[in-house]
C-alpha cells in the first residue's frame, strides 16, 4: 500500500491522538485567485484548530501523496500553473507519473482513507447535473460515498446540479444523507432546497455515533452530513434560480463538457452574482470545517471509550 507524506503538524496529532479534519485542495488550485485562495485555505486549516482539531490539506506534488501541507509547500499550489484536478479515474495514474493535482471530493476521500482519517469537510459534493438523462454526466463523488468509509461535511450538493437527482442516487447507492439543524437539505448557496433529508442530526456526537455503528456493522461507504450555510451568508434559491438556468444555457451554447461545466458554471455564476456567490463560497466553507471539527472530537472521545 502507498505510504502518504505526512506533514509535521498531522504526524504530531497522529502521535497524541488528537482529532484530523481532511481538506481537498482544489479549492486552492480552481476555486479563486492568488494570493486570496491561499489566505482562504489557511483560515479554513486556522477555523479546524480553533475548533479543536488539525488539519489535513490533501495534494499530490510531483508524485507523492501529502496528507496535510507546511506554509511553503501551500504558497507553491496556490500559485502553481498545469496542477491536474483529480478524482477517483486519474488519481492513481498522477501519483505514477510523478504529477502535481489537486483533490476533489472523491480523491480526497480516498487520501483520507488511507491516512486513517475519518472526517472531511468540503464546500459541495458533486452529484448529478442537470440533463443528465441525456448526457449521464454524474459526479464520481456520489460512488466514493458509497464504497469509501469516510464522513463528508458538505453544503449539500452544489446547486447547479439537479438535486432530486442527485438524492435519489444516494439512496439508491445506500448512502446516509444526515441534515443538520433543520429538515430540508440545504442547496450549497441557500440554506434550504425544496426536498427534505431523509435524516436529521443536530448533534455531533450522534453524526459520530452512526459512522461507528456502520463501521461495526461493516457497512461500506461513508455518510453525507448536509451542513446548511450561515443564513447571514446565503444567496436566496428564488434569486440564483434564474441565473443557474441562464448558466446552464451559456454551457450548453458553448458545448461545454466534462469536467469544465462545473468551473465554467460557477465562474458564470459568479459573474452574475458580481462576487456574492464566491463570499457565500468562503462562508459555507468554513462553517463546514468547523462542524467537521465537532465531529472529529467527537469520535476520538468515542474511540477512548471503547478501549
Amino acid at each position: 500500500m502507498i505510504d502518504p507524506i505526512l506533514s509535521a503538524e498531522v504526524r504530531a496529532a497522529r502521535q497524541n491522538n488528537q482529532p484530523l479534519v481532511a481538506l481537498e485542495s482544489t479549492i486552492i488550485t480552481h476555486g479563486m485567485p492568488h494570493p486570496q485562495n491561499v489566505e482562504v485555505a489557511r483560515q479554513v486549516e486556522q477555523d479546524i484548530r480553533d475548533a479543536g482539531a488539525t488539519p489535513a490539506t490533501i495534494a499530490v506534488i510531483e508524485g507523492h501523496l501529502h496528507i496535510g501541507l507546511d506554509t511553503e509547500q501551500l504558497d507553491a499550489l496556490g500559485q502553481a500553473r498545469g496542477v491536474a484536478k483529480l478524482s477517483r479515474a486519474d488519481f492513481a495514474a498522477c501519483l505514477a507519473t510523478g504529477g502535481t493535482g489537486a483533490t476533489t471530493v472523491a480523491a480526497t476521500m480516498i487520501a483520507a482513507r488511507l491516512a486513517g482519517i475519518d472526517v472531511f469537510a468540503t464546500g459541495g459534493i458533486g452529484g448529478v447535473h442537470r440533463g443528465a438523462e441525456a448526457s449521464f454526466d454524474i459526479s464520481a463523488d456520489l460512488q466514493e460515498l458509497a464504497q469509501t468509509p469516510v464522513t463528508v461535511v458538505a453544503a449539500g450538493a452544489k446547486a447547479i446540479l439537479d438535486i432530486s437527482k442527485t438524492l435519489e442516487v444516494l439512496e439508491t447507492l445506500g448512502v446516509p444523507v444526515i441534515a443538520v439543524g433543520q429538515d430540508a437539505f440545504p442547496a450549497f448557496w441557500s440554506a434550504r432546497s425544496p426536498f427534505d433529508a431523509p435524516l436529521r442530526m443536530d448533534d455531533p456526537e450522534a453524526i459520530a455515533r452512526t459512522h461507528m455503528m456502520r463501521r461495526d456493522l461493516s457497512i461500506p461507504g461513508g455518510q453525507l452530513v448536509a451542513n446548511p450555510i450561515p443564513a447571514d451568508a446565503e444567496i436566496p434559491a428564488e434569486e440564483l434560480a434564474p441565473i443557474i438556468v441562464a448558466a446552464q444555457a451559456d454551457a450548453a451554447h458553448h458545448r461545454i463538457v466534462g469536467k469544465a461545466v462545473t468551473p465554467y458554471l460557477l465562474q458564470r455564476i459568479y459573474e452574475q452574482t458580481e462576487g456574492r456567490s464566491l463570499i457565500a463560497n468562503i462562508a459555507l466553507v468554513r462553517n463546514n470545517a468547523r462542524f467537521a471539527a465537532r465531529i472529529a472530537q467527537s469520535l476520538g472521545a468515542l474511540s477512548r471509550q471503547d478501549d
